[in-house]
């Protein structure tokens, strides 16, 4: 496919963000009117880690056939439908009475957002040229962090002087005016060649997708049986056991673990995991301990966490520079510690420490995790090849949700484990300095991926090295 121009590209990207604004809007909201959500559905704070993760167990079931679907039916088609699926989603979160209808509801998004995401990147992976990818992909992300820098404030100020309901009607002007705008500008890509859909495949990473993180969620839970907990997991990792059998028999399989073989994929996605879980932790652990542990409003907390989303926009503006000096391994190498100390750093937070040095500390570390994210979401994609694109992105989907999703269960698992060692049913800021540590180190172990990249990897992209010259 030929390759847009430059300012239709821009277009493009624009049109694809404000879909993913509306996703990363509804997130950073709920994260920060979870105290205030558990007040009024009268159930544990930490019990909502249901309502993250039915959102995540929608998307492990449902990306894998989003390329497909995409192929089968038009990027088009599939991406407009999407929209319209979150945004009604959005509007039954609204209404719902209790937690049970909550996570309905969020299933119902994670469904719009299963052919939202995957297929919009998609879209702009098959038209904008390689060359132009780390500018593509930084200006698809300044929408959807925009999302993240008005969700808190905005958010906490509705929960605080209206109710928590509203949080969700956010999105429904944002859904309807992407909708519009993709059915005016996105090209109805395809690709050459529609393969079979692979539906034993489908079956078995659903099933296990959702056991595997229901079970992980359910793990550590008071209120949870941990036999049952156990046994979803297993049964959950048996049936992704079964999909590799099977994947490895059929010819177009629905995860195309093959991909695994290409090292810039393979090292970008196992690193990614261990940083992204430990990120998906932040917007349940961070506004909490901001409520709960110091006693701060919905609002007040809101206009504190919307630091590490300036941060992050920053960086998306000197994103390509860094990268054309430095290069992939150099930037993802040093930027894992660097991001690794200022997530472990929260724990030194206190009710006392000054407002100031919280926003610092959030908007620097901001700064660096995205820098890592434009890193690993570019330098994944570096060798492979269009054909192979829809596939990849089905892939690294399903990857990335499943480590948020761990990275909610994983927080809730260390604030209960914290609160029963010391005997007790209330959360205190001490439990999530620990939980904070614990993250901490477990995104430093990321380094040990990143040190086995090639010293040019991902050349053509970044700009740096040998290859930028050729």
């Amino acid at each position: 496919m030929n390759a847009a121009p430059i300012a239709s590209t821009r277009a493009l990207t624009l049109v694809v963000a404000s879909a993913l604004f509306m996703e990363a809007l509804v997130s950073t909201v709920i994260a920060t009117s979870l105290a205030a959500m558990a007040a009024d559905l009268q159930v544990d704070p930490l019990a909502l880690k249901l309502a993250f993760t039915a959102y995540y167990v929608a998307l492990a079931i449902f990306i894998p056939v989003s390329g497909w679907c995409a192929d089968r039916y038009g990027a088009k088609t599939v991406f407009a439908t999407s929209i319209a699926v979150f945004t009604a989603a959005s509007v039954a979160c609204a209404l719902a009475g209790d937690l049970h209808s909550l996570i309905a509801g969020r299933f119902c998004q994670g469904l719009g957002g299963a052919m939202m995401l995957p297929v919009g990147r998609l879209i702009l992976l098959r038209v904008i040229p390689k060359r132009e990818m780390v500018s593509a992909m930084a200006w698809l992300s300044i929408p959807t962090l925009m999302a993240p820098i008005l969700g808190p404030p905005v958010g906490g100020f509705i929960t605080t002087y209206f109710h928590w309901r509203g949080i969700f009607w956010l999105n429904v002007p944002v859904g309807l005016a992407g909708l519009a705008l993709a059915v005016r500008l996105v090209p109805q890509v395809r690709a050459d060649v529609l393969r079979a859909l692979d539906g034993r495949g489908f079956v078995l990473t659903g099933l296990g997708l959702s056991l595997l993180i229901f079970g992980l969620t359910l793990t550590g839970s008071r209120a949870g049986n941990p036999a049952l907990a156990v046994g979803m997991m297993v049964a959950g990792a048996a049936l992704l056991a079964l999909y590799v059998w099977h994947a490895r028999r059929t010819a177009h399989p629905i995860i195309d673990l093959d991909l695994l073989r290409i090292a810039s994929f393979r090292i970008t996605l196992l690193g990614g995991v261990l940083f992204r879980l430990s990120v998906g932790a932040i917007p349940f652990l961070l506004p909490l301990m901001l409520q709960v542990g110091f006693g701060l409003s919905a609002f007040a907390s809101g206009s504190l966490t919307f630091a590490s989303a300036v941060g992050a926009v920053t960086m998306k503006l000197t994103a390509s520079p860094i990268l054309r000096r430095y290069g992939f391994k150099r930037v993802l190498c040093f930027n894992a510690v660097i991001s690794s100390a200022l997530l472990a750093a929260c724990a030194l937070f206190s009710a006392a420490t000054p407002h100031a040095v919280i926003i610092t500390v959030l908007l620097v570390g901001g700064f660096f995790r995205s820098l890592q994210f434009t890193s690993l979401n570019t330098l994944g994609y570096a060798d492979i090849h269009g054909e192979q694109m829809s596939r990849a992105t089905s892939f690294v989907g399903v990857v990335q949700q499943l480590s948020l999703a761990a990275g909610v269960a994983l927080a809730a698992m260390l604030l209960e484990t914290s609160r029963t060692a010391d005997a007790r049913s209330q959360l205190l800021a001490l439990d999530f300095g620990r939980a904070f540590v614990a993250v901490g180190l477990l995104s430093l172990l990321s380094l040990v991926f990143y040190l086995r990249l090639a010293p040019h990897a991902g050349a053509e992209m970044s700009g740096h090295g040998p290859a930028a010259a050729e």
